[in-house]
């Protein structure tokens, strides 16, 4: 074989691989995620799987490397990789989805284990695998070259799904197409590995002569070599969630903005692994100290917060310090016989990182304090890594002691005016109190960037509504035209619980909410409950698999208040959510949708869901005077009778609905958000 057709072989298998490797995740979680109620924890459970099964791979490929000869590693792949096709398509089967007693996250585990556990680990052994067989051949000098490539794939597979594939196919569409190419991939791969064990007889190695800029081959890595392998991707990794975790939830609640930082995180990848040209200390080690300082600035003052300045500010410096950290690793890549121990541990380096930041930061951390920890942490690793020049010592421990004081200051600043900060698995809230205003004190939840309520303390205005549930508002309005006696209303989100001050006595409100740090802060916090004359029942879990759980609650109202954030919950406005809020409703009831969102136009969705399913929609598009202190809102209004909709003081208020080109109905197997971006 020509070595030309070769290496577009040797590329080809490892472009695909990295290419479907990020492809399925998003893939497989959407499949899954109505079937566990479309909790966020759901995310979080596949990215641990994605992960270990990651390391699994790397592992694997270090292993064979070392322990078997070229045949033996293809007799060994070439089987794997044909018993992998027998998990084809990667369509979940329905006798995994949960009957409600089973412990979600055994259970999703073992199912994706069952769907897509081979086939992952194959694609994810692939990268070290192949390139530890390039460096074998004649053009074995450029091998690190093929690293650049796998991210450069995998950035490709990152902005194609929610702009290409996503709106254009159904996820049983997407389902048979990946596993379709997977099994091109599957060729490529047994053909890279069937031309390895065929040339390379009894595992005999050319040594090419190390290129320029090729490290020399040495005997075996020190300690410290190891260390930084490490550290340079787990802080790597550190940042990008951090930088992540910044601006989507103290800048601004943006959906896709995570998209940003992560191909920013696999640009810096392919720069500094395709040659070493792109990486110059001279120019991005002053840009690196210049963005720590700048970046744990705005940390504590307000050009850190606003979107027109933090944008800017936290995506250059994570280009910048993700330059530093991937391009001195770059730099300390060992020759070819330790690259599957040096992927190996660049892999453990980036979990370690995403464990501290995902896992462990919500769990000790009251708020979002990991970026500044990380910046430090940064400045610590850049002391040890000049070590032997004491003036780049003392000039990192001097940006770690600034960036040390920027983070108390942010620290202190939060402490002013707030009242309580708390965080979990499901994010920060917090609560703030101002005592001027021309109605006294008030009291507001937040999460992240955005507002879940407010409440008056003077003791004359506390049981009256605020924010987006005034009188006027569609949910204010829904309740107003709902039968005269006693009255069931369900709410899915609690907030604040503003909505309970519209209860009667002999009304009940059902309130659904998934995090219970919401149930904790709305009582302590907050008297909304408290002081309800309905009778208040709580339910806490997620609002969709509870209510299928349920039986019918016949609600005459029941509000969807959900949608505000970034992180919207796709299966709350689908056909298949909307046939189970119907069970649970009067046959005159309302449902009433919250839409108001800065950034996504979703009354037009729940329109076309109602008319998907016969049913009657109107908007109202309430803009209140400023007098009032309500907020503006958008909620859509949808009932099976048409008369339910007519009633004052609904008739009058309904305005047009936006209309969307090409919009379709949402389904749990169709449904993207890209396309309904403001």
């Amino acid at each position: 074989m020509k070595p030309a057709y070769v290496k577009a072989l040797f590329a080809g298998t490892i472009f695909t691989s990295a290419f479907l490797l990020f492809l399925v995740q998003p893939l497989i979680a959407k499949q899954i995620l109505p079937w566990f109620g479309g909790s966020s924890a759901v995310w979080s459970v596949c990215m641990v799987f994605f992960q270990v099964v990651l390391l699994a791979g790397y592992a694997y490929s270090d292993w064979i490397t070392r322990r078997l000869g070229v045949r033996a590693q293809a007799r060994l792949h070439v089987a794997l990789l044909a018993a992998s096709l027998a998990f084809l398509p990667i369509v979940t089967s329905a006798h995994w989805k949960p009957g409600g007693t089973e412990e979600p996250t055994l259970w999703i585990l073992g199912l994706l284990v069952s769907t897509i556990g081979l086939p992952y680990f194959l694609l994810s052994t692939t990268g070290p695998l192949v390139q530890s067989w390039v460096a074998r051949t004649p053009w074995g000098a450029q091998v690190y070259r093929y690293f650049s490539l796998s991210n450069l794939a995998s950035l490709a597979s990152l902005l194609s799904y929610p702009i290409l594939i996503e709106p254009r196919s159904t996820l049983l569409q997407q389902a048979w197409g990946w596993s379709a190419a997977y099994a091109v991939f599957v060729l490529l791969c047994g053909g890279v590995t069937l031309y390895m064990g065929r040339t390379w007889v009894n595992g005999v190695e050319t040594k090419p002569a190390p290129a320029a800029g090729e490290p020399p081959a040495v005997a075996k890595p020190r300690g410290m070599d190891y260390l930084f392998w490490l550290a340079l991707p787990a802080l790597g990794s550190w940042l990008l969630l951090a930088v992540t975790n910044h601006i989507t939830q103290n800048v601004a609640a943006i959906p896709f903005l995570w998209v940003l930082p992560l191909s920013i995180y696999l640009l810096t990848f392919v720069l500094t692994f395709e040659s070493d040209r792109w990486y110059r200390r001279r120019v991005f080690l002053p840009l690196g100290a210049a963005s720590l300082v700048l970046c744990a600035f705005g940390l504590q003052h307000r050009i850190g917060a606003d979107i027109k300045t933090a944008l800017p500010i936290y995506v250059a410096g994570l280009f910048a310090l993700c330059m530093c950290l991937h391009g001195e690793m770059a730099r300390m890549r060992p020759a070819a016989a330790w690259l599957t121990r040096f992927y190996l541990m660049l892999s453990l380096g980036g979990a370690v990182g995403g464990i501290s930041v995902g896992l462990v930061a919500p769990l000790v951390l009251p708020a979002y304090y990991e970026l500044g920890l990380g910046l430090v942490l940064c400045a610590l690793l850049a002391a040890v890594l000049w070590r032997a020049r004491r003036m780049g010592v003392v000039a990192s421990l001097a940006l770690a002691g600034c960036c040390a004081w920027f983070l108390g200051q942010q620290v202190k600043r939060d402490a002013v005016g707030l009242f309580r900060m708390e965080r979990n698995f499901y994010g920060a809230l917090l609560t703030t109190e101002t005592r001027s205003g021309p109605r006294g004190p008030v009291r507001k939840l937040f999460h992240g960037s955005t507002k879940h309520g407010e409440q008056y303390l003077a003791p004359a205005l506390r049981r009256q509504p605020t924010t987006y549930y005034g009188p006027t508002s569609g949910i204010g309005r829904a309740i107003a035209a709902a039968p005269a006696g006693p009255r069931r209303v369900g709410v899915i989100g609690l907030g604040a619980g503003t909505l309970a001050v519209y209860g009667r006595p002999g009304d009940i409100y059902r309130f659904y909410e998934i995090n219970p740090l919401v149930f904790e802060l709305a009582d302590r916090e907050f008297s909304f409950l408290a002081d309800s004359a309905a009778k208040i029942e709580r339910v806490l879990g997620d609002a969709r698999l509870a209510l299928e759980r349920e039986a019918p609650q016949r609600f005459d109202v029941l509000a969807v208040d959900a949608f505000s954030g970034d992180s919207v919950p796709v299966h709350l406005i689908t056909t298949q959510a909307l046939d189970v809020y119907l069970r649970h409703l009067q046959p005159g009831g309302v449902i009433a949708f919250h839409v108001s969102n800065r950034y996504l136009v979703l009354a037009p969705v729940v329109e076309k869901i109602a008319l998907a399913k016969g049913l009657h929609a109107v908007l109202v598009d309430d803009l209140p005077d400023k007098s009032t202190h309500f907020d503006p809102t958008d909620w859509v209004l949808v009932s099976r009778d048409r008369q339910a909709l007519e009633r004052p003081p609904i008739a009058g208020a309904t305005s047009a609905f936006p209309q969307i080109e090409g919009l379709k109905a949402w389904t749990d197997d169709f449904n993207h958000l890209f396309g309904v971006l403001k």
